[in-house]
């Protein structure tokens, strides 16, 4: 089975909304999310926007969320977890943070397993970050802290292609420049923005054009 995944920069924002609901495999009201909240965690200890998008996904109509912190968790625990949901939802953060309790816990090797039986991917930021081949979008512009020492910055590698979040004119230069430095496609979103992906198949949702570098495709 082709995987899914929708990598977003703010989550399920009015505009990326419709084309989130139109991937889901059950009524509103039976789909069931597990809520990532690690990366979030990793940059401060009251994070407020895991309530603001965890009220989009209500908004929806979606009723069963269940939180999930990757933090010391092992494969068995996570892949329990997983084989209930339909979908996982990994909220942004720290990049950094997020990636090395992704490499801990055992996540990726969970997740492929996830992918394979239908499940849907759904990234925020950091959580659209390590999808990528790379996290060395999380470098770029205003930069994630690297509190955990991280050199290694390959990440899942469920697409060929790198995005940059929360896209706006001012950061243009700089992600020129960093284009100079990567031979990965790149794709910016802005906050109204997301990219569905569906087996080798990319395509922009939300409003306004596709900014893009390095050759990167999208339907």
């Amino acid at each position: 089975m082709a995987q899914t995944l929708l990598l977003t920069s703010a989550g399920i924002v009015p505009e990326v909304r419709d084309s989130f609901i139109s991937l889901l495999p059950k009524k509103l009201s039976e789909i069931t999310v597990a809520f990532v909240t690690t990366a979030a965690y990793g940059e401060t200890k009251n994070p407020a926007w895991l309530e603001k998008d965890r009220q989009l996904l209500y908004g929806c109509g979606i009723q069963h969320i269940e939180d999930l912190d990757l933090k010391d968790k092992t494969p068995a625990a996570l892949e329990m977890i997983l084989s209930k949901k339909d979908v996982l939802f990994v909220n942004g953060g720290n990049t950094f943070y997020l990636l090395h309790w992704v490499r801990k816990s055992g996540f990726g090797r969970v997740l492929s397993h996830f992918l394979k039986r239908g499940g849907i991917y759904v990234g925020v930021s950091a959580g659209s970050y390590i999808a990528c081949p790379t996290i060395e979008a999380a470098t770029w512009k205003h930069q994630d802290r690297n509190r955990v020492g991280m050199t290694d910055f390959t990440a899942l590698h469920l697409v060929p292609f790198l995005i940059t979040a929360h896209f706006e004119e001012k950061y243009r230069v700089i992600i020129n420049q960093a284009t100079q430095k990567t031979d990965h496609p790149i794709v910016a979103l802005t906050d109204r923005q997301a990219i569905m992906v569906h087996g080798k198949e990319a395509h922009l949702i939300g409003t306004g054009k596709l900014e893009c570098w390095n050759g990167f495709h999208a339907e």
